[in-house]
This record gives structure tokens, C-alpha cells and sequence, in this order.
């Protein structure tokens, strides 16, 4: 099935079934949870804090899951960004490079990379200024 090609404009990645039924479940189970804490009593109230706990628990889960994939995809840029600065240069690429400044260079084609790293350091670039450097994207198909 052919993709739509990347581009700045289209380059965030969202993944429907957490972002939208995943979370909006969740936050509907917390709302609820704690509409039921405040109207009913007795046996009926302890219930109702452990609906709460349970959905607080689960909410957490999924956040910690999501933050866990990112972080090591995170490190995974890290290694192949450098990876591709030194077969590019043949020199270690400087760590005034932030991690996020990294992430917004990997978009960034070959014959552009080294230039715009440098000029990330130079002019301490913010991820979205990079981007919109960027004159040939690199699409990345395999976000988390």
C-alpha cells in the first residue's frame, strides 16, 4: 500500500487506537470514577475509591508504557543520528547537539545534515525551527 509522502506538514505521528480510544476510555473511566466517589455512600463509596484507584493505576500503565517506547526510541535516533554524522564526516558529532535538536535533524536529508547540525549548535535552533529548515525531508515510517 503506497504512503503518502512525509512532510513537515504531515509528519506527526498519531496512533488512533491510544491516543484517541486508549486515552479517551481512560479519561472516561477517571470521570466516572470519580462522579461515583461523590454520589453514592456506604459500601457503595468503598467500591467507588477502588474504581477510582483502578482506573488511576491503569492511566499510569498506559502513560509509563507510551513514555518507556519513546525514550528508547529516543536513544535509537541518538545512536543513529551519530552513526550517520560520523560515516557523513568521519568525525564524532559534537554533543552541543541536544537530543531534541536531534530528533528534528533526522528529517533532515544527507546533503543537508551536516550544515543544519551546525547551524542548530551555532544558532541554538529549536526542534521546530530545524523542521522547517529542512529542504528535502527524510521521512521516518517507524515511530513508536
Amino acid at each position: 500500500m503506497p504512503r503518502t509522502p512525509q512532510t513537515y506538514a504531515n509528519h506527526r505521528h498519531i496512533v488512533p487506537a491510544f491516543h484517541f480510544v486508549i486515552l479517551g476510555t481512560l479519561l472516561l473511566l477517571l470521570g466516572a470514577s470519580i462522579y461515583l466517589l461523590f454520589v453514592t455512600q456506604g459500601n457503595a463509596q468503598l467500591m467507588a475509591l477502588m474504581f477510582l484507584l483502578l482506573a488511576l493505576a491503569t492511566t499510569g500503565v498506559a502513560l509509563y508504557c507510551r513514555s518507556f517506547a519513546l525514550r528508547v526510541q529516543d536513544r535509537a535516533i541518538r545512536a543513529e543520528e551519530n552513526l550517520r554524522y560520523y560515516m557523513i564526516t568521519g568525525k564524532r558529532l559534537s554533543p552541543a547537539v541536544s537530543l531534541r535538536q536531534l530528533i528534528a535533524l533526522r528529517f533532515a536529508a544527507d546533503e543537508e545534515f551536516v550544515a543544519l547540525t551546525q547551524k542548530a549548535i551555532d544558532e541554538k535552533l529549536q526542534p521546530i525551527e530545524i523542521k522547517k529548515l529542512i529542504k528535502n525531508w527524510r521521512a521516518d515510517y517507524h515511530r513508536a
